[in-house]
């Protein structure tokens, strides 16, 4: 007789508490403790499912970046050209829908720990999903820079006083691209 889990849900809901309190408490003041708390789930549950924290921590970044490149790439589902490119890149910055506040924080959590081999290989791999998804319709060097270029101004479009106009961020999005902006066509 095969035993069937109690909760079949419970891994799932570890490794979204474990973004949630990542996102509240940064990575630093993570313990298996505050991670159950926000679970729901009986301490022991973290080593049942877990080898330890730092594979319970790349677990749950590698599903957030994952869940970050399908956002990322929703974008682009209906792009046909560059041009429509362009527009797809400068909607997902200036339209914040992805860049949420509990997305950057884990971002920021993620980029302040890279430093570890496994978390630095997740953040690798995540820049490479957003490059080749750019390289659809432009060459590499170019999709890098789009891709530099969106990690940057999406986090200068939350915090600034002022951030700037949809306008702006498209023709700085078409430079880049290497395409006429509207002032020198």
């Amino acid at each position: 007789m095969t035993r069937r889990p109690n909760d079949p849900q419970r891994r799932e809901r570890i490794l979204e508490a474990t973004l949630e309190t990542i996102a509240k408490h940064g990575i630093q003041s993570v313990t298996h403790r505050k991670i159950a708390s926000c679970a729901g789930v009986p301490l022991g549950s973290m080593t049942y499912y877990f080898s330890g924290i730092d594979a319970l921590l790349a677990e749950a970044f590698s599903r957030f970046t994952q869940q970050m490149s399908a956002q990322f790439q929703r974008f682009f589902v209906e792009v046909n050209s560059p041009t429509q490119a362009c527009e797809a890149v400068t909607e997902l910055i200036y339209s914040a829908q992805v860049m949420t506040a509990r997305n950057m924080e884990l971002m920021y959590q993620l980029y302040a720990m890279s430093r570890q081999p496994m978390l630095k290989s997740i953040m690798q791999n995540w820049m490479r999903s957003s490059q080749t998804t750019l390289e659809t319709w432009f060459e590499p060097a170019t999709a890098r820079a789009l891709d530099a270029f969106i990690e940057g101004m999406t986090l200068h479009f939350v915090t600034d006083r002022e951030p700037l106009a949809r306008e702006q961020i498209g023709e700085m999005v078409r430079r880049i691209a290497g395409m006429q902006t509207a002032d020198h066509a």
